[in-house]
């Protein structure tokens, strides 16, 4: 009886460990926490980490200005 060999990856979107079966390198897998799809790679991505870091913060800054902007209309339409 053969047994799965696995290796750890984090996931390019939502940052989380995975553990990828040895038999999908190169294939495009899908993570099961936030659906994000990335090819299963054991190399170190060093590179791509301090990226996805920055994509996450830019993200993460959207999301608060989009923030602000709905509670002050909202709070502009209460004044009305």
């Amino acid at each position: 009886m053969s047994r799965d060999v696995y290796f750890h990856q984090h996931c390019p979107v939502c940052g989380r460990m995975l553990e990828v079966r040895v038999s999908l390198l190169g294939q495009r897998v899908y993570c099961q926490h936030c659906g994000g799809g990335f090819v299963a790679s054991d190399e170190p991505q060093v590179s791509d980490g301090r990226r996805q870091e920055r994509r996450v913060a830019d993200r993460a800054e959207q999301l608060l200005e989009r923030a602000a902007m709905m509670l002050a209309r909202a709070g502009s339409a209460d004044a009305e």
